[in-house]
């Protein structure tokens, strides 16, 4: 994990996803919250997985959704609210990939939007989650 700190904001560059050219996440100082990129379905090549496949493409996300509250000193069970897009305009994909999500969140069923998106960055990404946690390390006395 490499971390810079701009005044009073840290930004969390993960060593364990695909390079790129922003940061995966920001600390905001004293405040111990942590907001996430949108995080995609790629591997660590940068590569969309699973063309075609909302399920498995809501599950990559999910998992590099986890590695980046990781590296941010957070976890799933940290997170305040989720934003899932799917580019999609049927309802019915919508709750496809809410599904996957709340299976990952389990009981902690914290306030969340899901909506559906005309497209996102990538060819072929079907969908793109971001998070809002408290990190307990960062948190303030």
């Amino acid at each position: 994990m490499g971390a810079s700190d701009v005044v009073g904001v840290t930004l969390i560059r993960s060593t364990r996803l695909c390079p790129v050219s922003f940061a995966y996440a920001a600390a905001g100082g004293e405040t111990g919250l942590v907001f996430t990129a949108g995080a995609m379905p790629i591997d660590v090549e940068g590569q969309v997985t699973a063309p075609g496949d909302l399920a498995a493409q809501t599950r990559q996300a999910l998992a590099n959704l986890q590695i980046a509250l990781e590296d941010a000193g957070a976890t799933i069970r940290d997170v305040l609210k989720t934003t899932v897009y799917v580019a999609s305009s049927d309802p019915g994909d919508l709750i496809d990939a809410w599904k996957e999500v709340r299976a990952v969140f389990g009981d902690h069923n914290v306030p969340g939007t899901c909506l559906g998106v005309t497209v996102l960055a990538c060819p072929g990404q079907l969908v793109e989650i971001e998070a809002i946690a408290a990190a307990p390390g960062q948190q303030a006395d």
